[in-house]
């Protein structure tokens, strides 16, 4: 139940006071942050309401990977609060520029400058408002306390509306400290759509014909689906084909594992069979998602260069953007399934795309096999063994989040994921230190689901000091890392494509079980394969924070982006 304000909504406050009370009016629960001078308005504040927790963090950048994926797991907004301008708000520019290459919806907000100093050169002076205008769909500097509502309220709609992304509020501390009178509160306005684009019905007639007509159908699936857990929608549309579904790289949960017809993510960090469906299908249909980098590096090495493209995207530039495109849908992409099965029904299906199918589903069960059959479960731990054993004791119901890196980026369809917000990750933006900050804002949405974040030790190691911040607010997630010693994916280049040339390849970190225990988390330390099961299973019923350090060999290493290097003739 929402507490009633110390100051009633309409009465005169602060700025500071205004900025508290807009969030709780868009329904904020939790606040990720770093306490500044520059914002002791808002933090006083804060003080007076119990139905908003502020998470205090150690650094602006993990705040903001908590609130991303806070944003993602909740299906509203995230919210970060850097409590000082100057360098608490540069620190939030890793965080967001994540956050928009995820299409995350974080508001980020920071104090700012004092108005009558600015361009005086003064104390941690930097232009914010020019700072983060590239890396948000929208930066505001609040110019008055009595714009403070206002602002805020276009900030939720702006950050909530398709595409969806982060935007950035400054608030200057001479606003935050003004009193002004708030007679006319605006009502709560987060983006809450009655209805989205739908496609035209010649055009589901014209697709419905197309994909009933194909011999080698293949229903691509990514963001479109996943976010809006439209997993139904389409899982019924590829069933009424009896067609593949195929997922781009960082949505494998768009549609659940185990479903029959799915193949799991395509492309250069794909697996074999969903990757060969998409080299070999006559017609393809892109049911929310951009064919962007991470599908298919924009090459037709990763897609049929003669399939029809049948594009399903609600940002219509997307649409033909990459690839051209046989027929364009602006449209909602759950909406559009349903639209396209309802018309499939009143078609007559070809029976060739049948045959095309069960060899699929053939593959597929050989595949899943061969993987289990082929991992390495010797010591030193190999990557193939550590996943093998970590799908034994994955719950049913495990939402997990990945860094980037070569050893995340294996892992990502490495598991059998219950369906929509199960899978977070950096996804084009590369990021290395998102997955454990990540995880804990996932944690915070979905408290009653078991979160496991994976990492590999140099990423870990930028992000330890959060461990203070699971323990103090009892953020109980298990953090998996792969500890090689190493930066893994740029040793293996320099392995081989510079000779073994090693410079800044290795890296040194203490025991992260040991440390863990420091801070009062649980830590478990693992260095043969036949003891990760237990580990992990220890660390998920810890009812701790938990950290299980694997050492994983170093050798292991794989080259992801060989194709960065064909300059050098590898």
């Amino acid at each position: 139940m929402t507490k009633t304000p110390t100051t009633p909504l309409g009465g005169r406050m602060s700025g500071g006071q205004a900025a508290v009370e807009a969030l709780r009016a868009e329904g904020t629960r939790h606040v990720f942050g770093l306490i500044g001078s520059a914002t002791m308005e808002m933090f006083d504040a804060l003080y007076d309401v119990d139905d908003v927790t502020f998470i205090g963090v150690h650094d602006e950048r993990t705040g903001t990977h908590m609130a991303d994926g806070y944003a993602r797991a909740s299906g509203g907004a995230g919210v970060v609060l850097a409590g000082q301008n100057g360098p608490g708000a540069t620190n939030l520019v890793t965080g967001l520029a994540q956050a928009k290459a995820a299409y995350s919806p974080v508001i980020s907000i920071a104090g700012a400058l004092s108005t009558a100093h600015q361009y005086r050169d003064a104390f941690q002076e930097v232009d914010q408002q020019a700072l983060f205008a590239p890396i948000t769909k929208k930066t505001w500097t609040v110019p008055s306390a009595d714009r403070v509502p206002e602002i805020f309220r276009e900030a939720f709609r702006t950050a909530l509306a398709p595409r969806r992304g982060p935007v950035q509020v400054n608030l200057p501390r001479d606003v935050l400290a003004a009193q002004a009178d708030f007679a006319d509160w605006p009502a709560p306005s987060s983006y809450r759509p009655d209805s989205l684009p739908s496609a035209h019905p010649d055009q589901i007639k014209a697709a419905a014909q197309m994909l009933a007509n194909a011999e080698r159908p293949v229903i691509l699936v990514g963001g479109g689906i996943k976010n809006s857990r439209g997993d139904a929608a389409a899982l019924a549309l590829a069933e009424a084909l009896n067609a593949p579904i195929i997922t781009s790289p960082g949505h494998g949960d768009a549609v659940p594992f185990g479903h029959p017809l799915n193949a799991g993510q395509m492309g250069p960090r794909g697996n074999a069979v969903a990757s060969r469906l998409a080299k070999e299908a006559d017609v393809i249909l892109a049911l929310g998602t951009r064919l962007g980098f991470n599908s298919t590096f924009y090459s037709y090495d990763n897609i049929n260069r003669d399939a029809s493209i049948i594009q399903v995207e609600l940002e219509p530039t997307a649409i033909g953007r990459f690839f051209p495109v046989e027929i364009g849908i602006w449209g909602d992409a759950p909406e559009t399934a349903r639209q396209l099965t309802a018309t499939l029904d009143s078609l007559q299906r070809r029976a060739a795309a049948d045959g095309w199918t069960d060899a699929f589903k053939t593959e597929r069960t050989a595949f899943l096999a061969a993987r289990d059959a082929d991992a390495v479960d010797g010591d030193p731990i190999q990557p193939s063994g550590l996943f093998k054993a970590l799908r034994a004791v994955m719950p049913a119901d495990v939402a997990m989040t990945f860094d980037a890196g070569t050893l995340c980026l294996q892992g990502t369809d490495a598991f059998a994921l219950p369906g929509p917000r199960s899978l977070f990750s950096p996804l084009d933006f590369g990021l290395v230190g998102f997955s454990f900050a990540a995880g804990l804002g996932v944690k915070l949405a979905m408290p009653d689901r078991p979160v496991v974040s994976m990492m590999g030790d140099g990423g870990f190691g930028m992000t330890v000091s959060e461990l203070s911040t699971a323990v103090d607010h009892k953020i109980n997630t298990v953090t998996i890392v792969m500890n090689n010693g190493c930066w893994g994916a740029e040793k293996a280049y320099q392995r081989d494509f510079f000779n073994g040339r090693y410079v800044g390849a290795d890296v040194s970190s203490p025991p992260f079980d040991k440390l863990a225990e420091l801070y009062g988390a649980a830590g478990f330390h693992v260095d043969k394969l036949a003891d990760v099961g237990g580990a992990v299973e220890a660390a998920l019923a810890s009812n701790r924070p938990a950290v299980v350090n694997v050492a994983v060999d170093p050798s292991a290493l794989y080259s992801f982006r060989r194709d960065s290097f064909k300059h050098r003739g590898g």
